[in-house]
C-alpha cells in the first residue's frame, strides 16, 4: 500500500468545547496531536501518499501539518466544504486521489497501538476491517468474524467493533447510487455513509477482517480523551 485516507472532517459535537477552536484529529494525546500518531505508523510501513479530508475548521490541518515531509510523507488535503459529507461522500470525494490501487482508510478520531504492517496490502475481497472488542459506548458491536476471517451483518457469531482502520479496494463505491438512499446522496456532491455498500460487500462475501486484541480508543468525548492523554503519559 502506498496511499492512505484519513478521516478528519468530523465537526466533533461531542467534543465540544474542545473542538470549537480545534479539530477533532488536531487535539493532543501524549503530547502530541492524534492525526501525528497515524501519520507516524503511516510512514513506519511505507506509506508514502496521505489524503486527510477536511471540512471543520479545515485551514489548520496544512497549517499544523505542512507537506507531510517531515515524516517523508506526501500529504495532500480533499476539503469535503463546510459540511462534512460523511464516511462514503468523504471517501468519493477523496477518490481521485488515492490512485489505482488498495488503500488504508483510518479514522482521524480513533487511537491504537495495531500493527499497520499487519494489514493486508491486497484485501481478498472488496476490503478487509480491523475489528476490536466491543467498548463500553457501543456493547452491541458492529458486525461478526468467522473462523475463515470473512465478515458477517448478523448475530448468529459474537458481534465486534469496526475500529474506523481498514484497507479498502475502489471497487467498493462501484454502482453506490444503486444502493445508498439517502437524501445527501443526491445533493452536490454526494453525502452518505459508508455502512451501506459495507453491508453490501457483506452480503456478497466480499468484505473481510481481522481481530485486534491490543489497545484501541474512539476519542470521542473530552473524558476519553483526558483517560487516553493519561495513559500515553504515564508511558513516557
Amino acid at each position: 500500500m502506498r496511499h492512505a485516507l484519513i478521516f478528519a472532517a468530523g465537526l466533533g459535537e461531542r467534543m465540544r468545547p474542545l473542538t470549537n477552536h480545534t479539530p477533532k484529529p488536531l487535539l493532543k494525546v501524549g503530547a502530541k496531536p492524534l492525526i501525528e500518531w497515524h501519520l507516524e505508523k503511516l510512514a513506519a510501513i511505507d506509506v508514502r501518499y496521505v489524503v486527510i479530508n477536511t471540512s471543520h475548521l479545515a485551514d489548520q490541518f496544512p497549517d499544523a501539518l505542512g507537506d507531510g515531509s517531515r515524516w517523508g510523507l506526501r500529504l495532500r488535503y480533499a476539503y469535503e466544504g463546510p459540511t462534512p459529507l460523511e464516511t462514503g461522500g468523504g471517501m468519493l470525494n477523496a477518490l481521485g486521489l488515492l490512485g489505482p490501487e488498495p488503500f488504508l482508510v483510518i479514522s482521524g478520531d480513533v487511537w491504537t497501538d495495531a500493527d499497520f504492517a499487519a494489514l493486508p496490502a491486497a484485501p481478498a475481497g472488496i476490503g478487509h476491517l480491523l475489528m476490536v472488542d466491543n467498548p463500553a459506548h457501543h456493547p452491541g458491536g458492529d458486525f461478526s468474524l468467522d473462523a475463515q476471517g470473512v465478515l458477517h451483518d448478523g448475530d448468529t457469531l459474537p458481534r465486534l467493533t469496526y475500529s474506523g482502520i481498514g484497507v479498502f479496494r475502489r471497487e467498493l463505491l462501484d454502482g453506490w447510487r444503486d444502493v445508498v438512499d439517502d437524501a445527501g446522496a443526491r445533493e452536490k456532491p454526494p453525502r452518505f455513509k459508508l455502512r451501506p455498500l459495507l453491508e453490501r460487500a457483506m452480503s456478497q462475501g466480499k468484505l473481510h477482517g481481522s481481530h485486534h486484541r491490543g489497545a484501541w480508543a474512539d476519542v470521542g468525548t473530552p473524558q476519553r480523551l483526558a483517560e487516553l492523554d493519561e495513559k500515553l503519559l504515564a508511558k513516557t
